[in-house]
């Protein structure tokens, strides 16, 4: 089985951050959530800082799918994986824009 990594930092970051706010705001926490779960970042560095940590969770969880591949195909799966990590990083700025456009 190949997976092909065509940018899933990037699905997984626009998933996760264009999901409307409000929602988030209006949710009940669940019992035992940190209440800054449902606080926006409100400043540029802030959102720009979540969505680092977001890429590089993204990088965790293809490195872990690439290690259930086959030998083969591992070194390809990994590569690709880091490579997106790096695109997803270098455009961390665009990425932040277009969730949270002003």
């Amino acid at each position: 089985m190949t997976h092909r990594l065509t940018s899933p930092a990037l699905a997984l970051v626009l998933a996760c951050s264009l999901a409307p706010f409000s929602q988030a705001q209006t949710a009940a926490p669940q019992a035992g959530d940190p209440a800054r779960w449902y606080q926006e970042d409100s400043t540029a560095q802030a959102q720009l800082r979540t969505l680092r940590k977001e890429i590089a969770a993204a990088l965790a969880e293809a490195k872990k799918a690439c290690r259930l591949e086959p030998s083969a195909t591992r070194s390809t799966c990994l590569k690709e994986a880091q490579d997106t990590y790096r695109q997803d990083m270098a455009n961390a700025e665009k990425l932040r824009i277009a969730a949270h456009p002003q």
